[in-house]
């Protein structure tokens, strides 16, 4: 009996410590309420997973332009210099920022985070903002087509054209979502992750995908060499474009956004989008 209880007992709490990490709040029972609101909005700032540190959840493997050889911490791509940038901003020193691998599914899936925000080319929409929180947009890339040079989408010009062709896209993702809905694709082949559909691609087993531009822009130069940029489409109104993702409410969402908008009112995303997400040369665009 004394067993069960205190089964029940560790259960319960168990429960509450995880009710806490989801709410955004770690307490520290040494300091005063007082004491622990002077701390909000430093580097020490209690509501961090880890105080002192800022820990940035991220893809594992990552890939350029949004991180370049595999190492969040290099600093080198688009995506980690804007968190570089960030942090100084927010008073973190560079050797303060914690990274953290995880896959697409589980920084998009509720619940808690081992880190107090992700940055994976994460798309702002109205369904992934019920269960977890957003900062503010901070990138809004063009959706491209990439294709071998012998699909049948090569030199389509509309969007009825473009639907004869087998299309794939990775699950989970905008891009998925945008060829059912936008382009009105049907049977669309769905991948565990991006380096499945373009293995897809490569093989021949579908003709096309539909990915953001700087994501397009690598897998024709690297991933799939022989493959090309064959047009632009329209924004999607679904997707809001980029965000930092948060854990659902975290408290620290307003201090990050205010960190963000010194960043971008500086010009800092301007230059790091200029340096790694524009692609030389035209390209069509289809637009219906």
């Amino acid at each position: 009996m004394l067993r069960k209880v205190l089964l029940i007992a560790v259960v319960f709490a168990m429960i509450l410590a995880t009710a806490a990490f989801a709410a955004g709040v770690r307490e520290d029972t040494s300091l005063s309420p007082a004491e622990r609101e002077a701390l909000y909005r430093t580097p020490n700032d209690p509501r961090l997973v880890n105080p002192g540190r800022l820990t940035v959840g991220t893809g594992d493997p990552v890939y350029p332009p949004w991180m370049l050889n595999n190492d969040p911490a290099g600093g080198e791509g688009f995506e980690n210099g804007l968190v570089y940038a960030l942090a100084s901003e927010l008073g973190f020193a560079r050797e303060d920022v914690v990274w953290v691998g995880q896959t697409f599914d589980q920084a998009i899936a509720p619940g808690p985070k081992p880190y107090d925000f992700a940055i994976q080319q994460i798309s702002v929409t109205a369904e992934r903002s019920q269960i977890v929180s957003f900062s503010q947009v901070y990138f809004q890339p063009d959706k491209a087509v990439v294709a071998l040079p012998t699909s049948p989408v090569v030199g389509a010009s509309s969007f009825a054209q473009l639907r004869n062709a087998r299309w794939g896209a990775t699950i989970g993702t905008t891009d998925l979502d945008y060829l059912e809905r936008v382009l009105g694709i049907r049977n669309v082949a769905v991948y565990d992750d991006q380096a499945g559909t373009f293995q897809a691609l490569q093989g021949g087993l579908i003709d096309a995908t539909v990915v953001a531009l700087p994501t397009a822009l690598f897998a024709t130069a690297v991933q799939v060499p022989d493959a090309r940029i064959t047009a632009l489409l329209p924004a999607d109104p679904n997707d809001r474009g980029h965000g930092l993702l948060f854990e659902k409410d975290n408290p620290l969402v307003d201090w990050v956004n205010e960190g963000l908008s010194a960043i971008i009112a500086r010009g800092v995303i301007d230059d790091l989008i200029q340096r790694y997400l524009v692609p030389g040369g035209d390209i069509p665009e289809i637009t219906e």
